[in-house]
């Protein structure tokens, strides 16, 4: 019996690559969560951007609670199994009024992990309507197989490489999931997803927390780093340590020497044996 989700939110995952929305944090919750960020913000003289913005539970208390959210990992159990880890995350946060976007793209290819049995959690601390730019999906497109990706960074494009399937999904719409802040959506490491500007007057805040089962093993050139959130680590990664002291010297060590192993991965590419689609 799942842990959160019901028969129909598991199975319709299975079909269509994605469920939401997912009630995970209250209004007080939320405003204690996007407080402790933008008090940051304050205190640094301008918004998170990288490298704090990857990787953030190893830096900050209210990204380490959020990993680690019982609602979040039920809801991920349900989907993955109870073996947990967290392989990366990334704040996505779209000023208010602005045209900041993200290409169409699957994760697993930049992810260089097998078997792809990743899940999303994209954790709204703010209203993620259409008109904020929400995520769109093409639904069932996990089960379409892998897609050629290419670079083309930008300043609008909220992933860092600009990476992307180009030409194919161009005029595509997909299905919008829209989220009241405090709820999440799920998706597949497989499914083609986008995002658009943000035309809304507050700012449009996603946590996107990347979990993996313990079973699942890096295949790229370097041998990034996971932390165990849940039940048993099966040993094939690089262990993370939990965060201690927000902000600490140890904190910051952490997190640069698991971000620059990423970065590195990512660097270093890496050729899967079955071709991608054109």
């Amino acid at each position: 019996m799942p842990l959160l989700l019901d028969d129909a939110q598991v199975s319709g995952y299975a079909r269509d690559g994605y469920v939401f929305p997912v009630p995970v944090l209250d209004a007080l919750a939320v405003a204690e969560l996007r407080g402790e960020l933008e008090s940051w913000e304050r205190a640094r003289g301008a918004p998170i951007d990288f490298p704090e913005k990857s990787k953030s539970y190893l830096l900050f208390g209210w990204a380490d609670r959020l990993v680690h959210h019982p609602r979040i990992l039920d809801a991920v159990q349900d989907l993955i199994g109870p073996d947990i880890l967290v392989y990366h995350s990334t704040l996505f946060l779209k000023e208010a009024q602005t045209p900041a976007f993200v290409r169409w793209h699957q994760d697993s290819t930049y992810f260089y992990l097998e078997p792809h049995d990743h899940v999303t959690a994209w954790v709204a601390l703010s209203e993620a309507s259409e008109r904020a730019g929400c995520m769109r999906v093409l639904t069932g497109s996990h089960r379409w197989g892998a897609f050629a990706h290419d670079d083309r960074p930008g300043p609008d494009n909220m992933i860092r490489r600009g990476q992307g399937i180009s030409g194919r999904f161009d005029e595509a719409v997909g299905t919008p999931m829209p989220l009241r802040a405090g709820e999440m959506s799920l998706h597949h490491t497989d499914l083609v997803h986008a995002s658009g500007a943000n035309r809304n007057d507050d700012r449009r805040i996603g946590y996107a927390i990347s979990y993996i089962p313990a079973h699942v093993r890096p295949v790229g050139a370097v041998q990034p780093s996971a932390l165990c959130v849940r039940g048993r680590d099966h040993g094939q990664f690089l262990p993370e340590t939990r965060l201690g002291q927000p902000g600490s010297d140890a904190a910051r060590r952490a997190h640069r020497q698991a971000l620059a192993r990423f970065r590195a991965l990512q660097d270093a590419g890496f050729q899967p044996s079955a071709g991608a689609t054109a």
